[in-house]
C-alpha cells in the first residue's frame, strides 16, 4: 500500500472496524430519550463498551498511577520530564484523570489562580444583547444528543451559556466565535465551569491566537501553510486539489476551528485533544495530513473525486474503521513535520502574504507550542512579578580550620610497668633502693 500512494506519510495496514460514539450531531442518528447513554455520554453511543484496541484495565491503572504521581510534582515534572510527559500524552491521558490533567497542560490553573473572583464576576454581570442573542441560537446546535446538552434548561446548556457569555465580557474586541461553541461543549464534559472558562482563554489566546477574532488571520495563515505542507508531503494529492478547485479555506476552518471535535469520532477527539495540549498546532498539522491522506491518498480514490464536489464529499465521509483512535494516532505521530519545519514554513508564508490583505497580519510569534513553553512562560512572568517559583537552596558550609598534627603519647616503660603492678599485687614494703649515681660510663669502669 505505501508503493502504491508513493508519499512520504505510510498507509497502514487494514484497521479495525470503530465502535465508538461520533461527536457531531450528524453522526448519530434517532432522539431515541430513553437510550442509553455510552461512556462518553451520548444517547445511543455504541461505546458503551471499549472498542478495538483499546488498552486493558491494568495498563490503563498503571497509566493512571504514573499521572497521578506526575500531577503531584507537577512543577518538578514539566521542568525536568517534559518528555515523559509528551510520551504519556501521546499514548493517551486517562478518562478519570483529564479534569486534573488538561488546566495543568495548558496552564489554566496558574490563570485560575492568579486571577481569583474572576470568573464569577464575568458569570453575574450582563452579557451584551447581540452575542447573548447569537450565543441562545448555537447551544441546541452542541452536541444535542450528548445528555448534558439534551434539555435547554439542563445545567450543559445552561453552563455553556454562561462560559462563552464570560468569555465576550473578559475580551470584548474579539467577541464571540461559532467555533468556540464545541470546544467549550467538550470543556464542560470534563470540567466545571470556571476551569473550562479558563481552559478556553488559553486555547484562544496562547495556543490559536488570531483564530477566534473578527478577523481571523491567523487561520487564513495556516491555510496557506497547510497547502504548503501538502506540497512537500503529498504532492499527488496536492495536484489533484488544486485540479478540482478545492482550496484550504473550503474544509480547513472546520477542521481547525473546532479542534475536529466535529470531524472525527469522539474517543479520537479525546486522543487529538490530549496530544494538541501537550505539543501545540503541530498537531492540528499532522491530523489534517492524516485526514487528507486518508481521503485521497491512493490514485482510485482520486479517479473516483473528479469533481469539486465529491473531493468534499471524501473528505468529510472518511470511513470510521479508518478513525479508530489507537490506529489513527499512531499515524498522526508518525507524520513527518516538526516544530521547526512548522516553524519555518509559517515564516516562508508570512513573507509572501500581500500587504493588501484586509485586517491586521497574522503574528504567529504569539503561539506558543504546547504545554513545555507554556510553563515556561508562566514561570517567567511568575518570576518578574516577584513570586519566583521555589527552587532547591544549596548551602555551602565554610571549610574547617585544620587541626594540628596528633602527638604520639610517651609510653615509653609505663606499659611494662602496670603490666608487672597488676601481676604482682601490692608493693612490698622493705628498705629503699638505692639511687643510681649520675657517675659517668667512663668514671665507673676506670
Amino acid at each position: 500500500m505505501a508503493q502504491a500512494l508513493g508519499e512520504d506519510l505510510v498507509q497502514p495496514p487494514e484497521l479495525q472496524d470503530d465502535s465508538s460514539s461520533l461527536g457531531s450531531d450528524s453522526e448519530l442518528s434517532g432522539p431515541g430519550p430513553y437510550r442509553q447513554a455510552d461512556r462518553y455520554g451520548f444517547i445511543g453511543g455504541s461505546s458503551a463498551e471499549p472498542g478495538p484496541g483499546h488498552p486493558p484495565a491494568d495498563l490503563i491503572r498503571q497509566r493512571e498511577m504514573k499521572w497521578v504521581e506526575m500531577t503531584l510534582h507537577w512543577e518538578k515534572t514539566m521542568s525536568r520530564r517534559y518528555k515523559k510527559v509528551k510520551m504519556q500524552c501521546r499514548k493517551g491521558i486517562p478518562s478519570a484523570l483529564r479534569a486534573r490533567c488538561w488546566p495543568l497542560l495548558c496552564g489554566a490553573h496558574v490563570c485560575q489562580k492568579n486571577s481569583p473572583g474572576t470568573y464569577q464576576e464575568l458569570a453575574e454581570a450582563p452579557g451584551d444583547p447581540q452575542w447573548m442573542e447569537t450565543i441562545g441560537r448555537d447551544l441546541h446546535r452542541q452536541f444535542p444528543l450528548h445528555e448534558m446538552f439534551v434539555s435547554p434548561q439542563g445545567h450543559g446548556q445552561q453552563g455553556l451559556r454562561q462560559v462563552l457569555k464570560a468569555y465576550t465580557l473578559y475580551r470584548p474586541e474579539q467577541g464571540y466565535c461559532q467555533a468556540q461553541g464545541p470546544v467549550a461543549a467538550v470543556l464542560l464534559m470534563h470540567l466545571p465551569p470556571e476551569e473550562a472558562f479558563w481552559c478556553l482563554v488559553q486555547i484562544c489566546e496562547v495556543y490559536l491566537p488570531g483564530y477566534y477574532g473578527p478577523h481571523m488571520e491567523a487561520v487564513r495563515l495556516d491555510a496557506e501553510v497547510f497547502m504548503a505542507l501538502l506540497r512537500r508531503l503529498l504532492p499527488h494529492v496536492h495536484k489533484h486539489l488544486q485540479q478540482v478547485g478545492v482550496g484550504p479555506l473550503l474544509y480547513l476552518p472546520e477542521w481547525f476551528l473546532c479542534l475536529f471535535a466535529r470531524s472525527l469520532p469522539f474517543p479520537t477527539v479525546l486522543r487529538v485533544w490530549d496530544a494538541f495540549l501537550s505539543e501545540g498546532a503541530k498537531v492540528l498539522f499532522r491530523v489534517g495530513l492524516t485526514l487528507v491522506r486518508l481521503a485521497l491518498g491512493t490514485a482510485e480514490q482520486r479517479g473516483a473525486c473528479p469533481g469539486l464536489l465529491e473531493t468534499l464529499g471524501a473528505l468529510r465521509a472518511i470511513p470510521p474503521a479508518q478513525l479508530q483512535e489507537e490506529a489513527f494516532m499512531s499515524q498522526v505521530h508518525n507524520v513527518v513535520l516538526s516544530e521547526r519545519d512548522l516553524q519555518r514554513e509559517i515564516k516562508a508564508q508570512l513573507a509572501q502574504l500581500p500587504d493588501s490583505v484586509p485586517g491586521p497580519l497574522p503574528r504567529p510569534q504569539v503561539r506558543l507550542a504546547g504545554a513545555q513553553a507554556i510553563f515556561e512562560a508562566q514561570q517567567l512572568a511568575g518570576a518578574r512579578r516577584g513570586a519566583k517559583p521555589e527552587v532547591p537552596r544549596i548551602v555551602v558550609q565554610p571549610p574547617e580550620e585544620p587541626r594540628p598534627p596528633r602527638r604520639k603519647p610517651q609510653t615509653r616503660g609505663k606499659t611494662f610497668h602496670g603490666l608487672l603492678t597488676r601481676a604482682r599485687g601490692p608493693p612490698i614494703e622493705g628498705p629503699p633502693r638505692p639511687q643510681r649515681s649520675s657517675t659517668s660510663f667512663l668514671d665507673t669502669r676506670f
